[in-house]
C-alpha cells in the first residue's frame, strides 16, 4: 500500500496570475535548448529558469552546458531570487488537490492528490515488495543529474505522475466533492490549453482521510517521472514530489519516432518490412496518426504506409512485448536499421505534444529519412507490463496533459 505524506514545506504561487507566469512544461517536455530558450524569452519568470537555467542567457550559442558546476550555480542564483519572489509563497504542512482539465475531454478532468511518496515503497531489485512501481528502466546519468540540480537549489521541482487503480472509486469520489466545494487557491492554462487547477489542503481531517484513500491502494504505477523519483532516492531523501491519480482519469498521446535510413536503400526497407509486418501502401493523404494498437503509420519517399505487426513478431503473453513501440524497437530499428541501442543519438523520439504533421515536416525538410507514426499506449497495456513486473518499452508512454512544473516546489533546506 503506498504511502502518502503532507509537503513539510512548499513554494506555492500567490495567486492564478502569478502560477500563469511561474509555472511552465517539465524539462523532458523539449525537442530542444532553442524551445526552452524561447520560452523564458516570452516568459522570463518561468520556473525553467531554475531548472534548466543554461538556457536562461542572453545569447543562446553562449549557454554553459546542461548540467555542468556553471549551470548548477546559475540555477541556485536563480532559485534564490524565485524564493524572494512576491510571485511565490511558503506553505507547510500541506497537501494539494491537483485537476488538469483537457480541451479533448472537458467533462473528465484528470484529478489527483500531491504531495510526498517515499522512496523506501519504490520497487527495485533490492525491494522487490515496493508497491510503486516503474515503468521503465533508470539511465544512472540522467538520475545524476536530476540529482545534482535538487541538491544545487535545496528543492525538487519534479513532480512524479503515479496512476492508481482506485477500483472502488472512492479516491475520485471524495476528490471531485472537495473541487466542486471548494474555490480552487490559484490556476494557469499550459501551452496546449490544458486548465490546471490547485487546492492547498492543510485541514487536518480532510488531509487524514485522502491519506487513507492513497493507503487503501494496492499499488502505484509511474506514469511519468522514474527519473525524478530516482534522484531523490540517490540523493537519500526519504520521499519525493508526487501526485497520485486516479488512473481512470489519465490520458495518453503516442511517443513517435524519427530515423535515419542508416544505409539501408528505401526499397530495400520496404521488402525487409514485409517479413514481420502486413504492410499497406495509403499514398498521399494525410498525416497518419493510428487510433488503435497494432496500426502503426510509417511515412516515408513522400508516401504513408499502414504496418499491421504479424502475430509471429511478438509473444501476447509477454505484455512488454505486445506493446508497438516493443515491436518497431525490435523489428524495425535494430534488425533493419541496425541500431539496437535504444539510447542511439540517432533516433529522435517525439512526444505527444507533436501532431502527424510535426513529423512530415521533418521528414520533408530532410533532417531525417522516415518517421513512425504510432498509436497511443492504453492504460490496460500499461498497468498489465507494470503488474508482470516488467519495464515498459523506452520512450513509449506519453501522458497527456502532463503535471505542470512550479505549481507545487517541495524545498528540501
Amino acid at each position: 500500500m503506498p504511502t502518502l505524506r503532507p509537503l513539510t514545506r512548499a513554494l506555492v504561487p500567490v495567486d492564478s496570475d502569478a502560477a500563469q507566469k511561474v509555472s511552465s512544461p517539465n524539462y523532458d517536455e523539449f525537442q530542444s535548448d532553442q524551445e526552452i530558450f524561447d520560452l523564458i524569452q516570452e516568459r522570463p519568470e518561468n520556473v525553467l529558469r531554475v531548472t534548466m537555467a543554461h538556457c536562461a542567457v542572453d545569447n543562446l550559442d553562449q549557454a554553459p552546458e546542461e548540467g555542468s558546476d556553471e549551470a548548477l550555480a546559475k540555477s541556485a542564483d536563480e532559485m534564490q531570487l524565485l524564493r524572494q519572489s512576491p510571485l511565490m509563497k511558503e506553505v507547510e504542512n500541506v497537501l494539494w488537490v491537483y485537476e488538469i482539465v483537457s480541451p479533448l475531454r472537458p467533462d473528465k478532468p484528470q484529478l489527483g492528490v500531491g504531495g510526498y511518496g517515499l522512496t523506501s515503497e519504490i520497487r527495485t531489485e533490492e525491494q522487490p515488495e515496493g508497491t510503486i512501481i516503474r515503468n521503465e528502466g533508470i539511465r544512472p546519468e540522467k538520475a545524476e543529474g536530476r540529482a545534482r540540480l535538487l541538491k544545487a537549489v535545496n528543492a525538487d521541482f519534479g513532480t512524479v505522475n503515479l496512476a492508481v487503480r482506485d477500483d472502488s472509486g472512492w479516491l475520485l469520489k471524495t476528490l471531485e466533492e472537495f473541487t466542486q466545494a471548494n474555490e480552487c487557491d490559484f490556476e494557469a492554462t499550459d501551452e496546449g490549453g490544458n486548465r490546471h487547477r490547485s487546492w492547498m489542503v492543510t485541514d487536518p481531517e480532510t488531509q487524514d482521510r485522502l491519506i487513507q484513500l492513497v493507503g487503501e491502494q494496492r499499488a502505484a504505477y509511474v506514469a511519468d517521472g522514474n527519473h525524478r523519483s530516482a534522484a531523490a532516492a540517490q540523493l537519500g531523501l526519504d520521499h519525493f514530489l508526487t501526485v497520485f491519480f486516479s488512473s481512470g482519469r489519465l490520458g495518453l498521446e503516442p511517443y513517435n519516432r524519427l530515423l535515419p535510413l542508416n544505409g539501408v536503400s528505401p526499397e530495400e526497407f520496404l521488402n525487409k518490412m514485409n517479413e514481420n509486418f502486413s504492410v499497406q501502401e495509403m499514398g498521399e493523404c494525410e498525416p497518419y496518426r493510428p487510433d488503435a494498437p497494432h496500426r502503426i503509420g510509417l511515412y516515408l519517399g513522400g508516401k504513408w504506409y499502414d504496418l499491421v505487426p504479424m502475430r509471429t513478431s511478438y509473444d501476447p503473453t509477454d505484455a512488454a512485448q505486445t506493446i508497438d513501440a516493443d515491436i518497431i524497437q525490435r523489428h524495425v530499428i535494430d534488425y533493419i536499421l541496425g541500431m539496437s541501442d535504444a539510447r542511439d543519438k540517432r533516433i529522435n523520439y517525439v512526444g505527444g505534444n507533436k501532431d502527424a504533421a510535426y513529423l512530415v515536416g521533418q521528414v520533408d525538410s530532410g533532417k531525417y529519412d522516415l518517421a513512425i507514426s504510432l498509436a497511443p499506449v492504453t492504460m490496460m497495456q500499461f498497468m498489465a507490463v507494470c503488474e508482470q513486473n516488467k519495464f515498459m518499452p523506452p520512450k513509449s508512454t506519453w501522458f497527456d496533459p502532463k503535471v505542470r512544473s512550479g505549481l507545487a516546489i517541495a524545498l528540501l533546506d
